[in-house]
């Protein structure tokens, strides 16, 4: 039985500030779940719809109906960690706002095997409950900090390694020759989905990419969305290791 003191809580964690002061977010459904409890995360609690009932899952869940399972899950201490290692193919989102681009990046990110994510101060909260959703799981996988950006890539340079940025007016990646970060560390930058990249940001990069449409001088739409981006450009570095 779920006291009311408990249900205030779970439904306080839509929220960052609570998710701040509490240390806890919100991971739900099967999957989820059992992602978060094979993770190196801490759970503190799972909730089951046939242990609580339907009409308690329903008064605490984030979704349009009950789902079989709800954790509170600890968030890792090491999220302001802002270290770079000093090789690597890493993430930088320079202020990505929108819950399911931020969600699907750290999918794409998990699936190419993206060494660290760096978002930062002005991204979403990676643990809002509609970015978790939107990973399946690859919240639990992939290494997220919250950083500067701009110290973030002149420390890369710095190392000898790589800034990497998406323009309009950059040089056709599919030509460029581009970092693994085998030697160095390797950094993609991803802009916000309405202004792109920072001026601050921007003077740090080395490499300007643009990735041209097809036919090259008929592009429909204005850009690409910042998730679609972010999976062209890193399917295109990986693709230079195969």
């Amino acid at each position: 039985m779920l006291s009311a003191a408990e249900i205030k809580f779970i439904k306080s964690l839509s929220q960052k500030k609570f998710r701040d002061s509490s240390g806890l977010f919100v991971a739900e459904g099967e999957k989820l779940v059992a992602e978060a409890l094979a993770s190196r995360f801490e759970v503190e609690k799972v909730f089951r719809k046939d242990e609580i009932g339907e009409a308690a899952m329903a008064r605490i869940t984030g979704l349009s109906s009950p789902s079989p399972a709800l954790a509170l899950v600890h968030r890792p201490k090491d999220l302001s960690k802002a270290e770079l290692p000093a090789k690597g193919l890493f993430l930088a989102l320079d202020g990505i706002r929108d819950p399911g681009n931020l969600g699907t990046i750290l999918r794409v990110a998990d699936w190419f095997g993206i060494d660290a994510v760096y978002c930062s101060p002005d991204t979403v909260d990676c643990f809002n409950p509609k970015v978790v959703q939107a990973t399946m799981g690859a919240i639990f996988r992939v290494r997220i900090h919250y950083t500067e950006i701009p110290a973030l890539c002149s420390r890369a340079k710095a190392m000898g390694g790589k800034v990497y940025g998406t323009f309009l007016d950059g040089e056709n990646f599919y030509s460029k020759d581009l970092s693994n970060g085998a030697d160095a560390p390797s950094v993609i930058v991803i802009g916000n989905e309405a202004n792109g990249i920072t001026e601050k940001t921007a003077a740090c990069v080395t490499d300007r990419l643009y990735i041209p449409p097809y036919p090259a001088d008929d592009a429909g739409s204005e850009s690409l969305n910042a998730a679609v981006a972010t999976a062209i450009t890193v399917a295109e570095f990986r693709r230079r290791t195969v």
